[in-house]
């Protein structure tokens, strides 16, 4: 599913027009953006939770040439799925 199906399916599903729903994913998407940016944990209950995790600098190597190259530390963000979602997935 893209973001255009995404929209379609939200504003059929809430009977909005498919303008209302994609001000209403972009609003979420808006929301959870700042929300991880600052840090901060997002939880969906029944769906999941987004959170920031901290990834080590670590030593890698370039996959064409053989050679040791060094990985910088980032940020990067997890999704770690709830209970209801996982079951219905199943």
């Amino acid at each position: 599913m893209n973001k255009t199906q995404l929209i379609e399916a939200i504003a059929t599903e809430a009977k909005l027009t498919k303008a209302e729903g994609k001000k209403a994913l972009e609003a979420i998407i808006s929301s959870t953006t700042k929300a991880l940016g600052k840090g901060d944990r997002v939880a969906l209950v029944g769906f999941g939770s987004f959170s920031i995790s901290k990834r080590a600098a670590r030593n890698g190597r370039n996959p064409q040439t053989g050679k040791p190259i060094k990985i910088a530390a980032k940020k990067v963000v997890k999704f770690k799925a709830g209970a209801e979602l996982t079951k219905k997935v199943k």
